[in-house]
Order: C-alpha cells, then sequence, then structure tokens
C-alpha cells in the first residue's frame, strides 16, 4: 500500500475519504488511491457497522469503478 504520513491525512479534502464526516479521524477510511480504497474496503468489512460498509463501498465503487468489490474467500 502508499504509504500515507499523518501529516498528509490531514491535508486531505474531505471527499479523500469513505466516510467525510469522521475526516480525518478514525473510522474515516482515507481513499487517495486503489491501495487505500482497498484497505478501507477490508477494514470496513472487519470494523464497519452495516451503515459505514454500505458508505466505503459506494465511494469505492463511484471513484474506482476497476476495484472488485467482491468479497474474498
Amino acid at each position: 500500500m502508499a504509504v500515507l504520513s499523518s501529516a498528509a491525512r490531514k491535508h486531505l479534502k474531505s471527499s479523500q475519504f469513505a466516510v467525510p464526516s469522521k475526516a480525518p479521524g478514525s473510522g474515516s477510511y482515507p481513499v487517495p488511491d486503489v491501495s487505500h480504497a482497498r484497505n478501507a474496503l477490508a477494514r470496513a468489512s472487519q470494523f464497519g457497522s452495516p451503515a459505514v460498509k454500505t458508505a466505503v463501498r459506494a465511494k469505492v465503487r463511484r471513484k474506482f469503478p476497476s476495484v472488485s468489490l467482491a468479497k474474498p474467500k
């Protein structure tokens, strides 16, 4: 995954987060690139509420249509 320092994370626009209402805090899932989008899907699947999972999947689908949203086996 690409490196995203805490300083760089703080300077991301809220539109760069899957859950902008929490940005840039915990549980906001930054998605500035494809690798972070995949990671956001994985983390939301692990720890997110159903609403958060839906928001993350929708954001990733809009921003990176080529990323597979299928659950890994």
